[in-house]
This record gives C-alpha cells, structure tokens and sequence, in this order.
C-alpha cells in the first residue's frame, strides 16, 4: 500500500465547504494581516480569522434584525445596530470605528481632558487614521454575502458601519495574534478563582482549553491558527467567545492546526 505523504498546514486545494461558507475571503484576511505584520500568515490561521469575523457579524445580524423585527422593518437601519450594542455588551467590537461613523456621534458623550477642557472628535481620533478604518470599503462584499446569506437588506449607511466593524475587528484580532507569536503566548491576563467554603475548589487551569490557547508551540515567524483563536481569547468574552473559537477549529476541523 502507497504511503500517502502528511498533509501540512500551508498545502492543499481549500476545502470547497470552508471557501462557500465563509463572506470574507482568505486572501482579504490577508491582505489586513499585511496591513500590521511582516509574518507570515497560514492557510487555516486565515480561515480561523475569517470564521471569527463571521461569527462576530453574525452575532451583530440577529441583534438587529430583531430590532427592526419590533418596528415591523424588514430593512436594517443604522438605528438598529445601535440596538444590537446597546443589548449584547458582547457585540461591542471594533470601537475604533465608532469615532469615524456618524451613526455613533450621539453615543460617545462628552469627554473631557484633565483641565475640564471638551476633547473634540478630531483629538479623539488622533492624527492617524488606523488601517482598518481606511481599509473598510474591502469588506462591502462580504458584508452584503453575509446579508444575502440571512435573507436581510440594509440601507447603504447600515453596510457601511458594518465593512467599518469587521474591518477593525479583523485588524485588531490581526495585531494581536501576531504579539501571541512575538509574546510566545497570551502574557497580559491574570486569572482569579472564586471558592465558597466547604465547597471543592474549582478545577485546575490547565483543565481549561481557554488556558491552553494562553502557551504557544511553534516557530516565532508565522501566524498559525492556535494564535488566532489566542487572539480571540483577548478580543471577545462570553458566549460569543466560546462560540467563535469553537465555530473557527470547525472551520480549519480539516487542517493541520500548526
């Protein structure tokens, strides 16, 4: 019997499956991992990060469809994304984008400097505009696949928040997977457990796959997928981290993970 040879992370056609479900393509995902670092990015770290900006859009979708639901809308408007936010802390991702959107001008209230003084928009936003907010207009495509996908229609200023939300989303989770390589793990996070007395303290860390993800194996000049799914860990908390990393290991179920 032929030995068939391993099959390593960076080989191989793109199963059909991943390439189908996925609105934002690889070679994007790519794109904005230039954008930040000079490493090279693999195959299934880039379907990883395309998963989990799904994931996250997704999420956003359901909320605001149901906003528009109580209206009777089957339209998405801006107004809606600001109630998707307002009802799931969890969805409250790419804030970079808030300051450059005129949906979310209202909500940023007044802030000050140490002198009482008003800080305006222009000082909040910085000099520089950051590269997921110039790099926005990539995502259109994806955003309106993905809305297709749900059978929903948004006005032109709801699929403009949404390109400017994945693409600093996807830009921040980039920037920080590549300091899991650097860093050789996630380093910036403690951990405390809470125990009641007389009750079994709770199970070791290292029982916990979340940990798991915090030690990194592999060589320091590649993005693989276990640095996404790290990435995520510091990005995104509750149900939607859970289901985002699980979603992106079912995603890459067909690779080799490093």
């Amino acid at each position: 019997m032929t030995t068939q040879p391993r099959r390593t992370e960076g080989s191989g056609p793109q199963p059909a499956s991943v390439v189908t479900d996925l609105p934002f393509k690889p070679q994007l995902v790519k794109a904005v991992f230039r954008d930040v670092t000079s490493l090279h990015v693999s195959r299934p770290a880039a379907w990883a990060a395309a998963s989990v900006t799904r994931t996250v859009l997704t999420e956003i979708l359901d909320g605001a469809r149901s906003a528009a639901a109580e209206e009777a809308r089957q339209r998405l408007i801006p107004k809606d994304l600001v109630s998707a936010i307002d009802r799931n802390v969890e969805v409250e991702v790419g804030s970079a984008w808030y300051l450059y959107s005129p949906t979310f001008h209202g909500l940023m209230g007044e802030v000050r400097n140490a002198d009482g003084a008003l800080v305006s928009l222009r000082e909040l936003r910085g000099a520089r505009t950051p590269s997921g907010v110039a790099g926005a207009h990539r995502f259109e495509a994806g955003v309106r696949r993905l809305l297709g996908n749900r059978h929903l229609g948004a006005v032109p200023a709801m699929v403009r928040d949404l390109d400017g939300i994945a693409s600093v989303f996807l830009t921040d989770l980039a920037r920080n997977a590549a300091m899991v390589v650097r860093e050789g793990g996630v380093k910036r996070f403690g951990t405390v457990s809470l125990t009641v007395p007389g009750e079994p303290a709770p199970a070791p860390l290292l029982k916990d796959p979340l940990f798991a993800l915090s030690t990194r194996r592999g060589d320091r000049r590649t993005v693989g997928r276990d640095d996404v799914l790290a990435a995520v860990t510091m990005q995104l908390f509750g149900d939607l981290r859970q289901r985002a990393i699980t979603e992106a290991a079912e995603t890459t179920r067909n690779t080799s993970a490093n």
